[in-house]
């Protein structure tokens, strides 16, 4: 399945990316960057979203490499980087669904870097997440739909390239 299919499929309309908003100024200048783009170029984050111990996993499984995207305009980590104090103004910017067609897009059915969670392709995604419960009209008032809601807010699209300013909203 190509990206393109992906997002016609699922009626995908954008993906977010949550940052603090004393980030904004340095995607505005760069785009919004990988963290391992980052340490390459020796860029300074002003205010990380991940805490020391998620960037070190982040490095040791590859995931560094990628820019990681909620599905939903809200994400369980956005909450828990407010509460431990890392982000003090969340900024959800929006992404174009293009980006889905970047070869070598992941998907993680649950935070990324949590221990066993597999990277599935666009197809393995598509066949094996709950994606009707973002993407469709659902009752989201009915109880069944907010317990596959709050599994789905945790679901990340990992995006392997640097995204550029002309793909990115609400800056």
């Amino acid at each position: 399945m190509t990206g393109e299919e992906f997002t016609n499929k699922f009626a995908v309309k954008c993906l977010f990316h949550f940052t603090d908003r004393r980030n904004l100024e340095s995607i505005r200048a760069h785009g919004l960057l990988r963290l391992a783009e980052l340490g390459r170029r020796a860029l300074p984050i002003a205010a990380p979203g991940g805490n020391r111990w998620s960037h070190e996993e982040d490095a040791r499984r590859g995931l560094d490499e990628y820019i990681h995207l909620c599905l939903l305009g809200e994400h369980p980590m956005e909450w828990a980087a407010r509460q431990s104090g890392h982000i003090q103004g969340t900024q959800f910017l929006r992404i174009d669904r293009r980006i889905l067609c970047v070869d070598g897009v992941r998907f993680a059915s649950d935070v990324a870097n949590k221990a066993g969670v597999p990277l599935l392709t666009l197809d393995e995604a598509a066949q094996s997440m709950d994606l009707e419960v973002i993407y469709s009209r659902t009752n989201w008032r009915d109880p069944a739909i907010q317990e596959r809601r709050k599994v789905a807010k945790k679901y990340e699209a990992l995006i392997p390239s640097d995204i550029s300013l002309d793909l990115i909203g609400g800056l």
